[in-house]
């Protein structure tokens, strides 16, 4: 489910999926404001998922929780 498989595509994979997270955070922004702006195409199927996807990408070290915002890093 991490990577994408003959059986999971790369957008239904967490890679995928917390590539077009990464995509939609051009700026700091609130777990409340983030989740909005992903599910609108419905990237991210349930919210569920959408906590164990920055849970990757925190531990991936690509993002970071901040007086109350995520935000990218680098």
């Amino acid at each position: 489910m991490i990577l994408p498989t003959k059986h999971i595509s790369a957008a239904q994979s967490y890679l995928g999926m917390g590539a077009h997270i990464l995509v939609r955070m051009e700026r700091p922004l609130t777990l409340t404001r983030l989740w909005e702006r992903v599910r609108e195409p419905v990237s991210v199927t349930s919210y569920e998922t959408f906590l164990l996807v920055l849970d990757l990408l925190y531990s991936l070290d690509t993002i970071e929780f901040t007086d109350g915002f995520l935000k990218r890093k680098g």
